[in-house]
């Protein structure tokens, strides 16, 4: 694969005319003609014949070019170089001249099945916007160069999908990048990769985003609940850390103003007390003890 980059035609630049100044000449060429039909019924047949090739010759050069487009330009089956420079131009008639779009290009990748690095199974879908940047390695590098980007997209995609975790989970290292957490990396990752496939088409992959990203249905809803669980757990811990901090703050002050003398029995009572009130998920409702702190 290698051996065939090296030897694969690269773009080079090709000088062609003005069209406009061609065209001017031309124009002068038809209008010397009439003069050249006067000769020719005088009996000059060879000046009137001359000027009559030379209008063919200059009238079967002209070609235009759009802004973002390019002419390629061959002669018998030999590469002779591309011309960027837009508007009226004009070569050599037996120049076969080829118009190829450098603009930006949109290729949306259809959803596609593929497992994450865990083995699950995901449904991802990307858009990928392009250019042609070398029109010769376009046209004769590869059979077409448009389906063999759709092709490598697919396959970019798929790779990149295999390389990350979908989500956070139980045995998760916090350093390693998800697919839906890490957009922006993934989406970096995405891009080189398929830049690095794409290169013997000469063809720049300007961006690449992912547009869909979600589990399988198979697994979907078995992941909800798995996603639900694991949120009802950091809930849960947040609020057990919290009502410690607060417990621990109100013993702390009810101690330094001397506000009330609590023995260890004492003090697991209202320890218990505060936590079933700040863990409880339910409104508490207050009982008032009217005889001692013992009965």
């Amino acid at each position: 694969m290698s051996a065939y980059r090296k030897e694969g035609t690269h773009e080079k630049s090709y000088a062609t005319a003005n069209g406009i100044a061609m065209l001017l000449l031309l124009i002068g060429m038809v209008l010397a003609e009439g003069a050249g039909l006067v000769m020719l019924r005088q009996g000059f047949v060879l000046p009137a014949i001359g000027l009559g090739i030379a209008i063919a010759f200059v009238a079967g050069g002209f070609f235009m070019l759009q802004p973002n487009e390019a002419g390629v330009l061959t002669l018998f089956g030999d590469y002779l170089g591309t011309d960027r420079t837009s508007g009226l131009r004009w070569t050599l008639p037996w120049n076969i001249r080829r118009r190829l779009s450098v603009r930006a290009r949109n290729q949306n990748v259809q959803t596609l099945k593929v497992n994450d690095k865990r083995g699950n199974p995901v449904e991802i879908a990307a858009v990928v916007v392009w250019r042609v940047e070398d029109t010769a390695q376009a046209l004769f590098d590869v059979e077409d160069f448009e389906q063999f980007v759709k092709v490598q997209s697919e396959s970019a995609l798929r790779h990149i999908a295999t390389r990350y975790d979908y989500d956070e989970g139980a045995d998760h290292d916090p350093k390693d990048v998800t697919l839906r957490g890490g957009a922006d990396t993934v989406a970096d990752a995405l891009r080189q990769e398929l830049q690095a496939r794409v290169q013997l088409a000469g063809v720049k992959v300007e961006e690449a985003k992912l547009t869909h990203l979600a589990y399988a249905p198979e697994i979907a809803g078995a992941m909800l609940r798995r996603q639900q669980a694991e949120a009802v757990i950091t809930a849960r811990a947040m609020i057990v850390r919290g009502a410690v901090e607060m417990v621990e703050m109100a013993l702390t002050k009810l101690s330094e103003r001397n506000v009330v003398e609590l023995d260890d029995e004492r003090r697991a009572a209202m320890v218990s007390n505060l936590m079933v009130v700040l863990c409880s998920e339910r409104d508490t409702q207050p009982i008032v003890n009217a005889g001692t702190l013992y009965t």
